[in-house]
């Protein structure tokens, strides 16, 4: 189920409402978590057990951390073995679940790639079957793997009630796409919260903006994208047009769906974190990265970056670990080359602009030269990300630098996509990112004008999702 469905819209989510509602307080957790259930399953109710089982491990591998804590005052030693112990198998038992899931197929594939071309065909391993992703594993176990990390690190304290956790795993708003909510951020919302008008209409209003710029904008522009990357042969002019709609279709495309899912939380008395502060008014791709998918960036950096050592171990360590960081980022997204190729393009420049300090790569630059530079190289390595293939990803890079594609097609593509309808939401696009405010901030203070435009832009997204028949989330194959 996607937020912007009809199912989701007209039933699912007033039903929702309604029963949080008249539910006292204290079924509120169980309620929300059925709900959850239900939503995560409805289109395959088996990977709800898979969830389950990662939360039963990391609830109780939690209360043995705290057993740990506690015998570790009378005998460290022990204790402390309890504590290695417990987290190493939270940690292994999610990877493992990630692992198998999201890159069994891809390990699979790549060994028999490996062998064909050393010319061993005979030793594929030719598998029948494919393994299904399940829909968001690699945020919820994400999630729910921070939290033995918090309460081993001693910033987060266990949980006793299992109902309570599995909550705070399972929550609906955040469940398949983000933001990856570390448990110490919403421990005590857990327990107890607000319920207001002012968070409630808040909250409407990040979910009708959030819905207008997927359905108004992300479409449009994934429409554009979709024709130019799968066309086989465009122009120049076509494949720069065609990257432009995906750097707006992934970034209003995500971003929408985390105004939504933080809107929602608000309507459930949830104050979710940041997760888009603009990522492309960045100067360089230091600070794209402190902007873009800010969840998943702390998370790389608390958890795995700085327990790599961080910078504290020399220059030579920093870049290797950044590089190295990013790698798994980029691997994190997806398994495929193409991903590994997008992570280690963004750990290069990362690295680069660390070693030139504070990006002075770009110091000779005015700041919206910066501005549009780091634009251009995200970009650039955006079509790694969407290109189906690693030759799909050269043959269009190709075309964006008129080394090849001769763009046969291009009278019928241009037909298709140069319409009013497509360039005006291209321009749209542009025009929102750069000159208009974030949603964060535009709903912080609501007044009537506020409150109408977002009563319009819902109305008109609804209008919309009934003609549209194109309506992908990008994220949701992540």
């Amino acid at each position: 189920m996607v937020f912007s469905s009809h199912l989701f819209i007209f039933y699912f989510l007033p039903i929702a409402l309604t029963l949080y509602y008249v539910t006292p307080h204290r079924f509120r957790p169980l309620l929300l978590t059925l709900l959850s259930y239900l939503f995560y399953g409805w289109a395959n109710p088996a990977f709800v057990l898979l969830m389950l089982f990662s939360t039963g491990v990391d609830y109780f591998m939690g209360l043995r951390i705290a057993s740990g804590q506690r015998m570790a005052e009378s005998d460290r030693a022990t204790g402390q073995r309890m504590q290695r112990r417990a987290l190493a198998i939270s940690i292994v038992t999610n990877l493992a679940l990630l692992g198998f899931f999201k890159y069994a197929n891809f390990g699979i594939d790549s060994y028999n790639d490996l062998l064909s071309v050393l010319g061993w065909a005979d030793a594929r391993w030719d598998m029948a079957l494919r393994i299904t992703l399940p829909l968001g594993i690699s945020f919820y176990t994400f999630q729910s793997m921070s939290y033995t990390i918090d309460v081993y690190q001693g910033v987060a304290r266990p949980v006793r009630n299992i109902v309570t956790f599995a909550c705070y795993v399972s929550m609906f708003p955040q469940l398949v796409a983000g933001p990856i909510v570390r448990f110490r951020e919403v421990a005590d919302q857990l327990e107890q919260r607000s319920h207001t008008l002012e968070k409630f209409a808040r909250g409407t209003a990040f979910f009708s903006l959030g819905l207008a710029k997927k359905v108004l904008i992300a479409n449009p522009c994934g429409h554009i994208a979709d024709t130019c990357f799968d066309a086989g042969s465009v122009t120049t002019m076509d494949a720069w047009y065609g990257l432009a709609g995906y750097s707006f279709q992934i970034y209003f495309d995500f971003s929408a769906y985390s105004d939504m899912a933080i809107g929602l939380g608000l309507m459930l008395g949830f104050v979710f974190p940041k997760n888009f502060d603009s990522p492309y008014h960045a100067a360089s791709i230091t600070e794209f990265w402190r902007r873009w998918h800010i969840s998943l960036s702390q998370f790389l950096r608390d958890y795995l970056y700085i327990a790599l050592g961080g910078n504290r171990r020399g220059a030579a360590r920093t870049y290797a670990n950044l590089a190295l960081v990013m790698l798994i980022g980029g691997l994190w997204h997806g398994a495929s080359w193409n991903f590994v190729i997008w992570g280690g393009i963004h750990g290069a420049m990362l690295a680069l602009e660390r070693l030139q300090g504070k990006a002075n790569v770009y110091r000779h630059l005015p700041h919206g030269l910066r501005v549009l530079l780091t634009f251009a190289i995200v970009s650039l390595a955006w079509v790694f990300f969407r290109a189906t293939t690693l030759p799909d990803a050269w043959t269009y890079l190709s075309a964006l630098f008129g080394i090849d594609g001769d763009g046969a097609s291009a009278g019928l593509l241009r037909g298709i996509l140069y319409q009013p309808y497509y360039l005006g939401a291209i321009l749209l696009a542009a025009g929102i990112t750069w000159g208009a405010p974030q949603t964060w901030d535009f709903t912080r203070e609501l007044s009537w004008p506020k409150a109408l435009w977002c009563s319009l832009m819902l109305v008109l997204a609804i209008a919309a999702l009934v003609t549209q028949s194109y309506n992908p989330f990008i994220y949701f194959i992540f």
